[in-house]
């Protein structure tokens, strides 16, 4: 190799060494830019506080619905229709003297009854005769009058009507009205909780980010069962409607 060669060499490789450090040192100093840069925009952003309010309400259900069904046996079909409307006649009369006009008759039913006998050549069933199911729901405001009803209404028994008590729904029919209202109660709720919060760690409350309501259990009073879809309890005569929403707030 000439002196030539070896003398530009020698003088290349501090400049080579050098602007392969500048290189690096730049491409250092961009990656950290972009590194505080994410991060200061992460912490920019989680600068809100996620809080959950509820509200509760004790109510009165202020409609009943009792379901009811009697049941009329003949060995003809003619005769059990003209029993089904003796014993509709008896139940009329005993909702007329009980002051209860809001009735429904559903469609009747209609059974063959059969009987089965063993012969020689086996067992062998017989038609026995007929029976008409009628059954009827009563509505009333009278939340207090319609369970007494239910149970006076053993009494027709007695004149050999065959009645059969089917349950009993109490409801809150402005049960809609109370949501809407509720809504608004926990989310007046959910930000109190916040500025408590914010204020204890220093931070003062800003605006309202989003928010989302959950959904409306409807329990019989002091329970506190919960699902996925809400409950709408029909069981009890007082109730307890709660409801949740959960907001998130900036802070600064």
């Amino acid at each position: 190799m000439s002196d030539l060669a070896r003398s530009f060499m020698t003088t290349s490789r501090p400049h080579l060494f050098g602007l392969l450090a500048g290189l690096a040192l730049s491409a250092g100093l961009c990656f950290a830019s972009i590194t505080f840069t994410r991060a200061w925009t992460r912490i920019s952003e989680d600068q809100v506080i996620n809080v959950t309010g509820s509200a509760r309400k004790e109510v009165r259900s202020d409609l009943a619905i009792w379901r009811a069904s009697f049941t009329s046996d003949a060995d003809t079909l003619t005769e059990a229709h003209q029993r089904s409307k003796a014993d509709l006649a008896q139940v009329e009369a005993f909702l007329k003297a009980a002051d209860q006009s809001d009735y429904v008759l559903k469609p009747v039913q209609v059974t063959e009854l059969f009987t089965r006998t063993k012969t020689e050549e086996g067992e062998v069933s017989r038609r026995a005769g007929y029976r008409i199911r009628q059954n009827l729901e009563v509505r009333s405001g009278d939340v207090d009058a319609l369970p007494k009803l239910a149970s006076d209404a053993a009494r027709l028994m007695e004149n050999g009507v065959t009645l059969a008590s089917e349950g009993m729904d109490f409801i809150y029919t402005k049960a809609g009205e109370a949501k809407i209202e509720m809504m608004g109660e926990a989310a007046k709720d959910a930000r109190t909780r916040a500025e408590q919060i914010a204020t204890q760690g220093g931070r003062v409350l800003k605006e309202l980010r989003n928010a989302r309501m959950g959904v409306v259990q409807i329990n019989p009073l002091y329970s506190t069962a919960t699902s996925w879809e809400g409950n709408n309890d029909t069981s009890s005569l007082e109730k307890t409607i709660t409801t949740t929403v959960t907001a998130t707030f900036s802070l600064r």
